[in-house]
């Protein structure tokens, strides 16, 4: 008798699944059951916006914020500007009034006349345009690049006087020097455009205009106000004296007609609809939010006009004494330390973080390596013990060039203040409100979120700039 066994049912293989046949609950569908982890809106345009946060702010309660200065006596100190038609470049006339030799001079025919008489040149880098030593006989005005002024060092060799750049000038005293001859060679640093006058040619404009030759035969007995090294008004002091000498008296001369900051403003109108407001809320107020953003892109704007404004931005408000060149175009620590130079506790060096770069690398190229310090909490980098904080307002124009600027802060220092006015009606933070202006038919709502700011140099020196940075070497 056969037994017949059945087969163990665990030793048979398994059908296989279909490719397509899911075996559990997917996470598309359970996400349906679940609360999303989620974080606030996000926003790219967000910058560090050091200038807001390293700048004292003063209350200003009228709105208005007036700097009252010691009497300056300006002689010329500006600087020239000038008009273009394609490749000519033509000196507008009454900019021919910062030449100190022709300051308040107001024939305007005459003024005319010695514009036109000057002569458009053009210099490749490296040229010389005056030399040492031959004869002082033109007035050079620079209408475009950069030039080196050197001379004869104490020890014999060459040392650099200066670096000239767009608007300034020389050789403006050969009508009343004739004889003269130059003591220093002027030789162009990078691609030039220049206007000449020969000496002749004014000598014969003056021999034609007898207010000219008035005005210049009276330069030299014009008297000069008593001044500091810095223009202001002098305050008459003896010392060192013995026996009863006379003491003079004084008094501090105020100027007559001060400037005035205004609050400028930065605004925009919100627009939230009332069903979003009412039915997205949770987990985060929709409100809340973008007022978030739209105050983020306020101190942005803020930061940007504080920077570039042409009214009252740094870039714009930085004294023409206060404004140096490159010596030969990238930022090295030699320019860093022409611009520190120029005031007393500078405290903060702004600059766009692709110059802060090319800096690094001129550092580098020398085998120096400046050490980083710590600045609200934050580690930056720094020269000579300055931070140099960066700042992408700072622009950078078509040719790759920047500035750098060099600044000393509050009104104990007599530096740079920022303007702001806090307690203002519905302020959500200080010197900025969000007003409701109702809901509209559509159901609506807007809200007026403005920031109102400005800032103020307090004296020249406080403020510097190092014009024409090249970032791109």
């Amino acid at each position: 008798m056969t037994t017949s066994v059945e087969p163990d049912q665990s030793d048979q293989p398994t059908p296989a699944q279909p490719a397509d046949t899911q075996l559990s609950l997917g996470t598309g569908a359970a996400r349906q059951l679940a609360t999303t982890t989620k974080s606030v809106p996000q926003m790219r345009g967000i910058s560090s916006r050091w200038l807001l946060r390293v700048l004292p702010w003063v209350q200003v309660s009228a709105g208005t914020y007036r700097v009252n200065r010691r009497l300056v006596y300006t002689l010329g100190d500006g600087r020239v500007e000038f008009v273009s038609t394609g490749t000519e470049v033509r000196v507008i006339p009454a900019e021919l009034g910062e030449l100190p030799l022709l300051r308040d001079f107001g024939d305007t025919d005459t003024l005319e006349a010695l514009a036109n008489a000057f002569v458009q040149r053009e210099y490749a880098a490296g040229d010389v345009l005056v030399e040492a030593g031959r004869p002082a006989d033109e007035i050079f005005l620079i209408a475009h690049g950069k030039l080196t002024k050197t001379g004869p060092g104490e020890y014999g060799d060459e040392t650099t006087l200066g670096i000239l750049g767009d608007g300034d000038y020389f050789g403006d005293r050969a009508p009343l020097e004739p004889d003269a001859t130059w003591g220093f060679t002027v030789r162009a640093t990078t691609r030039c455009t220049v206007l000449s006058l020969s000496l002749q040619a004014f000598q014969e404009l003056a021999d034609r205009s007898e207010a000219l030759r008035a005005h210049v035969d009276g330069f030299a007995d014009r008297p000069t106000p008593p001044a500091n090294k810095r223009g202001e008004a002098d305050i008459t002091v003896t010392s060192g004296h013995s026996g009863e000498p006379l003491i003079p008296g004084t008094f501090v001369d105020y100027e007559l007609r001060p400037r005035e900051y205004e609050l400028s403003v930065a605004q925009t109108v919100l627009r939230v609809h009332t069903r979003v407001a009412d039915l997205y809320n949770e987990p985060m107020n929709q409100l809340e939010q973008q007022l978030r953003l739209t105050i983020e892109a306020l101190r942005e704007r803020q930061e940007h006009e504080m920077v570039n404004n042409r009214d009252f931005g740094l870039l714009h408000n930085a004294d023409l004494s206060q404004r140096i060149h490159t010596r030969s175009g990238p930022p090295t620590p030699d320019d860093l330390d022409e611009l520190l130079s120029r005031r007393r506790k500078t405290q903060y060096l702004l600059a766009h973080p692709r110059t802060i770069a090319a800096f690094g690398r001129e550092c580098s190229s020398r085998g120096l390596y400046p050490k980083n310090i710590e600045v609200m909490g934050t580690a930056v980098r720094s020269w000579r013990g300055v931070p140099l904080l960066p700042c992408n307002k700072i622009p950078i124009s078509p040719t790759g060039t920047s500035s750098i600027i060099a600044m000393r802060t509050g009104e104990e220092n007599q530096g740079v203040i920022g303007l702001h006015q806090t307690g203002i009606p519905d302020e959500y933070q200080p010197s900025l409100n969000v007003r409701f202006m109702g809901i509209s038919e559509q159901a609506v709502s807007s809200y007026l979120v403005s920031a109102y700011y400005s800032a103020a140099v307090l004296v020249p020196d406080a403020l510097g700039i190092l014009e024409d940075v090249e970032i791109g070497r």
